[in-house]
């Protein structure tokens, strides 16, 4: 009976005793690996799997340590590790907040936008919310912003480093979904840029309902003026307005010129077009800058130029390596090794690369990719014995009932993946719960590239909610909890409490949950811009055979034959090969493809 038992349930007991590992505290890689090996065994004594089964599992680990994708992991942490401890960070809110600081909330709106480039340098949460909360939580309390806007900005821009490209999150998700880095990157591109412009619009209106929680800058807190006073936004103003003449003269003969060079037959993606455009604008701005430094002709304000030299190199470093990538030019990888160089040359620019913050990089960049390894190593043991014991078979049934077909499946996987983001860190939920749910995705015909971006999305919302939310314990770590004295002011500043950081989650939590919801109602703000592949039916196969037979010889006719050959009628040697219809073998193949 408890042999019966165990065979009927053996998925269900399987994710149970993983379940009890994870609970007891266990390393979730090595919890994955015990819990595959270990039922492993049960299979084979219960006659569920031969005894020869796990003798394939060294050939799976050895492919996991080939995966030339997974390269790009380290790459991009490394780089996202240089800039930020080289000091990106501070020079990037310093410089954005003089831009935006004598508006209404223009030190939030200061902290989405670095939070965003940080997004796209770092690709890892906690490395921007910490940035951001020792950074802009000092100045934003400084001058009077609400508690509740200033963590929430700050919470929410860090979490952008789940969807925007170069997202460590898409690099994991491609892997794990078997499509293309270099797709899931162009389609997640323009969803990430909609998000910023959302958090953006929110903190405008709060800025106009609700003034006094977003004071702009005092004049004595500017520090970037002109000899006679101005402020220089002019100046940057027309600087911007240059660089966007020749973005924009670039994107209407990219194409054009970018089909001829790489001598390619389909029309240039959108999102292509956007990145090379931006960096030309942005190499533009660096050029601008330098002539006006170098012959001193005073042509821009202190303002611009603090912009452009501290703005656009981080800017021009990935726009390069995400155009490289979009361009076919590298793959993932090489734009991660292009990355982490170019990283280092800035660095080196700056006079702030040393033998401490290499050591410092490459330590946490190991620690990261050893981390990453293990857990994809662990989540490998136990899909495996998950899949040999047709436990894909058994998740599909649990989806067979749920009303609404492909959007009541999108659903329930949000809501799923929503909650086990408050509890798991993002890799163990790429690594152990995507892959039981891709074959059923894809069985519905669902497009696997909107499916990982609607994942990525979500998880980003599951960072920000309360009371588990990884973003709002980073930032509780640095944020102050007890009554401080500011060191510019003087004044006495209260500290920030849990409540007033979970308050300042929600707006954007529903903010996030209703870009999920444009993502999942309008498949083409991902898709898009994605290159097409042209797909034929069985039917489009056989016309255009049959449009091709004009042009082939005609077929002769036995029964002529026949008549002028009597030979010809008689029947062919037993030992004869029988000739072969191509049309009947490829119809016959066809129905043989769609009937498994």
């Amino acid at each position: 009976m408890l042999v019966t038992f165990l065979t009927q349930n053996f998925v269900p007991l399987l994710f149970g005793g993983l379940l009890v590992l994870l609970m007891t505290g266990f390393p979730v890689a090595f919890a994955l690996a015990a819990t595959g090996l270990g039922f492993g065994w049960l299979g084979i004594e219960l006659g569920l799997f031969p005894s020869v089964l796990f003798q394939a599992l060294p050939l799976r680990i050895f492919g996991i340590m080939q995966n030339d994708t997974l390269l790009a992991i380290p790459f991009f942490t490394f780089m996202g590790i240089i800039l930020q401890k080289s000091g990106m960070a501070e020079d990037l809110l310093e410089t954005v907040g003089q831009i935006f600081g004598p508006l209404r909330g223009g030190v939030a709106i200061a902290v989405i936008l670095v939070g965003a480039l940080l997004a796209a340098t770092t690709g890892v949460v906690a490395a921007a919310v910490i940035s951001m909360g020792l950074i802009s939580l000092p100045i934003m309390l400084r001058y009077g912003y609400s508690r509740i806007l200033a963590t929430g900005a700050i919470t929410a821009s860090g979490t952008l480093a789940q969807a925007i490209p170069p997202s460590l999150v898409l690099i994991v998700l491609a892997d794990q979904l078997g499509r293309s880095v270099g797709d899931l990157y162009a389609g997640a591109l323009i969803p990430g840029f909609m998000l910023v412009g959302l958090y953006i619009l929110f903190i405008v209106i709060v800025a106009i309902v609700l003034p006094k929680w977003a004071p702009a800058l005092p004049p004595e807190a500017r520090i970037y003026r002109e000899p006679n006073g101005n402020s220089g936004h002019k100046s940057l103003l027309v600087l911007v307005l240059v660089c966007a003449a020749v973005g924009i003269a670039w994107s209407r003969v990219h194409d054009s010129l970018m089909t001829q060079w790489l001598e390619r037959s389909m029309p240039s993606a959108g999102d292509e077009i956007v990145i090379m455009s931006l960096t030309l604008a942005s190499l533009t701005a660096l050029a601008l800058s330098l002539i006006n430094r170098i012959t001193r002709l005073g042509m821009l304000s202190r303002l611009a130029e603090q912009v452009t030299f501290v703005l656009m190199p981080p800017l021009i470093l990935i726009f390069l390596v995400l155009g490289t990538i979009f361009l076919g030019i590298a793959t993932p990888t090489e734009g991660g090794a292009m990355g982490a160089v170019g990283a280092m040359v800035l660095a080196m620019i700056k006079k702030r690369l040393d033998w401490k913050l290499m050591q410092e990089a490459m330590d946490n960049t190991a620690r990261l990719a050893s981390f990453v390894l293990f857990i994809l190593i662990g989540s490998t043991v136990f899909s495996f014995t998950f899949n040999a014991a047709d436990g894909h078979i058994w998740v599909e049934h649990l989806f067979d009932k749920v009303p609404g077909g492909v959007i009541g499946f999108l659903l329930v996987v949000n809501l799923l993946i929503f909650i086990l983001g408050m509890f798991i860190d993002f890799f163990e939920i790429a690594f152990i719960v995507v892959p039981l749910l891709v074959p059923v995705a894809e069985k519905m015909g669902i497009d696997m590239i909107w499916f990982g971006v609607i994942i990525a999305m979500n998880l980003q919302t599951s960072f920000l909610t309360p009371p588990f939310g990884f973003a709002l314990f980073y930032l509780r770590s640095v944020a102050p909890r007890k009554d401080y004295k500011d060191r510019v002011t003087g004044a006495n500043i209260r500290g920030v409490t849990t409540t007033e950081i979970y308050k300042g989650s929600i707006a954007f939590i529903i903010l996030q949950l209703i870009m999920v919801g444009v993502i999942m109602a309008y498949p083409g703000v991902v898709t898009g811009n994605l290159d097409k592949v042209e797909t034929m039916s069985e039917e489009d196969v056989m016309l255009r055979l049959n449009s091709m037979g004009g042009d082939l010889a005609p077929a002769p006719d036995p029964a002529a034959d026949a008549a002028s050959d009597p030979a010809a009628g008689m029947a062919p040697p037993a030992d004869a090969p029988a000739e072969v219809d191509p049309l009947k073998a490829l119809q016959e193949s066809l129905a043989g493809e769609k009937k498994n």
